[in-house]
């Protein structure tokens, strides 16, 4: 099985007046991006929350409110005259309310920006249970990438995790963390993120201190990202269980996402209701299964017991844990099962088809 992953995915532009879209077009076009056009809101439900930036029409404003799409970043209530209400873009949720033509310059350059030259991939990795062995796999992908020759951002996304830094023994390396970067919400200069991180070779990390747990605000999150985009190959996220405002909002910039799963049976189950619900955010999703298998539950058992094509089986490996507590970083020798299977997922995610391949 496998599962498409798109590097860029188009704007949606929600509307059934004829003349709103045509002038909506000439702007797309303009700044060189096609866009996916849903006349409806039954018919922009799918993609809703997937696309990178949502233009509702004043047409469709109180049919998607009625619908009851959920609330998200990223979205633009646009009309011609008369001028959309105050009214309908708070019940959506609208950042902004455009009036065009008078706006076309706005929506151009937000248009255009969705197509920059940022061309990274992004990977998020989820844990199907607490101790599943996400932020393992997101470093050990991250350290793998970097020793290839990708330029990596790695991003620590779960505040009560422990920090992803001391999984790679970097608490002792100088840069900006979470703390500098969680009042962002506009646009970062990708070159300058980059150089403020913490950073060894081509790998560089956005992680937590050691101090109280900091909420992520979706915006932070989304700015991060987008730079990341920017400025390298390859941007892994280790994402927390429980899915806050900041993981959702890098669930819906992911191109694929990995979920972890010890082959058990109840970290199956709990596993199944994880993925129902980054599945509502991002649909690229596949299953890395962990061993041993206690009850001999095979890989392809798991993974179809969640729902999601199989990216691969990760075996024990022995002195792992061992390494991990005397701050090596997961995969750094590169060699071994863990590895292993990160130069196999990465491969599938670089692959020109844009596919993950089980």
């Amino acid at each position: 099985m496998s599962a498409s992953v798109r590097p860029f995915r188009l704007p949606l532009v929600v509307t059934a007046d004829a003349d709103l879209l045509d002038e909506v077009l000439r702007v797309a076009a303009a700044a060189g991006t096609a866009v996916d056009v849903a006349s409806d809101s039954t018919a922009a439900r799918p993609r809703w929350s997937r696309a990178p930036l949502v233009v509702v029409g004043a047409d469709q404003a109180a049919a998607c409110v009625r619908a009851r799409l959920p609330r998200r970043q990223g979205l633009v209530l646009v009309g011609l005259e008369p001028v959309p209400g105050w009214e309908s873009a708070e019940a959506l949720g609208a950042e902004y309310v455009l009036r065009l033509p008078e706006a076309e310059e706005w929506l151009l350059r937000r248009f255009g920006a969705l197509v920059a030259d940022g061309t990274g991939r992004v990977v998020t990795v989820l844990g199907g249970r607490g101790g599943a062995g996400a932020s393992v796999l997101a470093g050990a992908l991250a350290v793998t990438a970097a020793r290839d020759g990708r330029r990596v951002l790695l991003v620590d996304a779960d505040p009560f995790g422990g920090g992803l830094d001391l999984i790679l023994g970097w608490e002792g390396v100088d840069g900006l963390r979470w703390p500098g970067l969680a009042g962002t919400d506009g646009a970062l200069d990708p070159l300058a993120l980059v150089r403020s991180l913490p950073q060894r070779g081509d790998l560089v990390m956005v992680s937590f201190d050691r101090g109280e747990p900091l909420p992520l605000p979706a915006a932070a999150m989304a700015a991060v990202l987008d730079a990341g985009r920017r400025a390298r190959d390859l941007v892994v996220v280790d994402l927390p269980r429980r899915l806050d405002d900041a993981a959702v909002a890098a669930l819906q910039g992911a191109d694929h996402t990995l979920l972890v799963v010890p082959a058990e049976l109840r970290a199956t189950a709990a596993a199944t209701q994880v993925a129902k619900a980054a599945a509502l955010h991002c649909t690229s999703v596949s299953v890395v299964v962990r061993g041993p298998a206690p009850g001999n539950l095979s890989a392809a058992e798991v993974a179809r017991s969640v729902g999601f094509p199989l990216a691969g089986l990760l075996p024990p490996e022995p002195g792992l844990a061992r390494g991990l507590e005397h701050g090596q970083a997961p995969a750094s020798s590169g060699r071994g099962p863990l590895a292993d299977l990160c130069r196999r997922i990465l491969t599938d995610v670089s692959t020109s088809s844009g596919e993950v391949a089980a």
